[in-house]
């Protein structure tokens, strides 16, 4: 299996690249997140999330992740805006793991999206080094974004991550494909990616990630009530489950008291 746990071992047997490329993340060991024990801490307070009798959390990693900037009309959002958990994701289209928490993240919304309770959140961390096409792929879902709006981006992110298998890479010829498919207009979706237009957009996601202290994807940071936590590599469905779950009760007990 081409697990991104190499990525490390991988990374230092590629060439020195410049730090002119955007989507390189300078001085940063890529770390690859695994199917690790699920994980969760939340700054502000301090605190770290109650374990369940079933599956204990971790502990809390060394480094908080840095706040990220505010979710707003401009991300893509599936599921209610205004959910009391939001899960926002920085993710890249061809890495082996985001595809795997992409399905995961999409039965989490099967099952809390519909209630109001959980929204996801998807930003573009493209990681060049590992991935050469990721960049284009990020750009390519912007503009079927700009042309077809936010339901056509959840679309189009379905099928690149579904028509593919986990150790494939995206078959750049279908691109134009899916973005048909998720009601974007051809022409229109090929004049916007030959002229990189949406480049800016993707290098805001990306730099905000470097910002907040993001070495690799998936990577993903809960919202709640003001604070924030976060959700280390691709946990499987039953571990974002619990930590959903976990984040629910203790908003209803609060509410209560």
């Amino acid at each position: 299996m081409d697990s991104e746990a190499t990525q490390d071992t991988a990374h230092k047997a590629m060439p020195v690249q410049t730090q002119s490329n955007p989507f390189i993340i300078p001085g940063a060991i890529l770390i690859g997140f695994g199917l690790i024990a699920a994980a969760i801490y939340f700054s502000g307070g301090g605190t770290t999330l109650a374990p369940t009798a079933n599956q204990p959390l971790a502990a809390a990693p060394e480094a908080v992740t840095e706040a990220i900037r505010a979710v707003d009309e401009n991300d893509h959002i599936r599921g209610n805006p205004n959910a009391p958990i939001v899960i926002v994701e920085y993710s890249d289209f061809d890495c082996p793991f985001c595809k795997n928490f992409h399905e995961t993240m999409n039965s989490i919304l099967t099952d809390y999206g519909a209630t109001g309770q959980v929204a996801w959140v998807y930003r573009q961390f493209p990681i060049e080094q590992l991935h050469p096409n990721a960049p284009k792929i990020a750009l390519a879902s912007e503009c079927v974004a700009s042309i077809g709006g936010n339901d056509a981006f959840w679309k189009f992110s379905d099928l690149v991550f579904g028509e593919r298998g986990v150790n494939e890479p995206t078959n750049m010829t279908q691109i134009a494909n899916y973005a048909e498919q998720s009601g974007a207009n051809k022409a229109e979706f090929e004049a916007c990616l030959a002229s990189d237009e949406m480049q800016s957009l993707v290098e805001e996601d990306f730099n905000d990630g470097v910002a907040a202290g993001i070495q690799g994807t998936p990577h993903s940071i809960v919202l709640v009530g003001g604070q924030q936590g976060t959700i280390s590599g691709a946990q499987p469905y039953e571990a974002v489950k619990q930590i959903v779950e976990t984040l629910l009760s203790q908003i209803e007990g609060a509410s209560t008291e």
